[in-house]
């Protein structure tokens, strides 16, 4: 049976929607098995994505649909800030914008997403969990200045390390268009301190109100950007008083808005949300 698809990004940060609401979809749909999922997200054979973004009826009825995650290299995920975005365009789209507020219950909790206009669409992102053990990491304890050294291509570098429903490690660089992102960033995720691994964002404050940003995101590599990522770097550049309390946050999809209450939470990310083309798969 043929499913249908719809393939939609946030800045730049791509995904593939399966819309899962409706009896004759889940009929269609194939187990979303991890070589499945591989085979889709192909950018030369497949569909192409950074995330498959699924909904599918709500087992709350506090939540309009519930929301699963997956990446690229078919590993499930716990939170996707634009993906979240952007499935606030399409719920909005779908209802002919009489309806443009949802509750999406995401895989550690239940969301709000908000299409405020045009292409603009809010999510809150809730709060940044800076405690260890949710993010989770295990080494070596953190400095006077709560951050965490480790030894990465052969230098000693500074991170943060925190939770946002999934795990983010931050580090402060002062070029990002010169960071080795790939290898610094694959060599930190790797280590056993990370148990579930992490998405690793390199950070360039310019100024109070602006930072750019690159992410390294596990499973799906650097993307062209990373909503949880840009709420991530901005909790912990905002804990150790390098931001305020609203920040641009420029990558290379587009610029994203984050708004943070006195440097942990709650987070609102506001930005771009675009749907390209819908299609059918076998």
């Amino acid at each position: 049976m043929s499913l249908r698809f719809h393939k939609m990004h946030g800045a730049g940060n791509d995904f593939m929607l399966l819309d899962l609401r409706s009896p004759a979809q889940r009929v269609a749909a194939p187990p979303l098995e991890t070589r499945r999922i591989q085979e889709w997200s192909d950018r030369h054979t497949g569909v192409g994505f950074d995330q498959l973004l699924t909904l599918e009826p709500p087992g709350d009825a506090d939540a309009d649909a519930m929301v699963r995650i997956w990446n690229a290299d078919g590993s499930s995920a716990e939170q996707c800030g634009n993906g979240m975005r952007a499935i606030g365009l399409y719920l909005s789209n779908m209802s002919a914008g009489e309806q443009r507020s949802f509750r999406l219950a995401a895989p550690t909790s239940t969301i709000s997403v908000t299409h405020v206009q045009e292409d603009q669409v809010r999510v809150d992102m809730g709060s940044a969990d800076f405690s260890a053990a949710r993010v989770p990491y295990t080494g070596p304890p953190a400095d006077e200045n709560q951050q965490y050294t480790a030894e990465i291509t052969g230098r000693s570098v500074h991170f943060g390390a925190l939770s946002l429903g999934n795990p983010h490690a931050v580090i402060e660089v002062s070029n990002v268009a010169e960071a080795d992102v790939a290898a610094m960033g694959d060599e930190l995720r790797r280590k056993d301190w990370f148990p579930e691994s992490c998405n690793v964002g390199f950070a360039e404050v310019v100024s109070e109100q602006q930072i750019r940003l690159r992410v390294l995101e596990r499973g799906a590599g650097e993307t062209r950007a990373c909503g949880s990522g840009a709420c991530a770097a901005v909790a912990w550049l905002a804990r150790l008083g390098r931001v305020g309390d609203g920040v641009r946050v420029a990558q290379a999809g587009g610029t994203l808005e984050v708004e943070i209450d006195r440097g942990a939470g709650p987070i609102t990310l506001t930005g771009p949300a675009t749907h390209v083309f819908e299609g059918m798969i076998e």
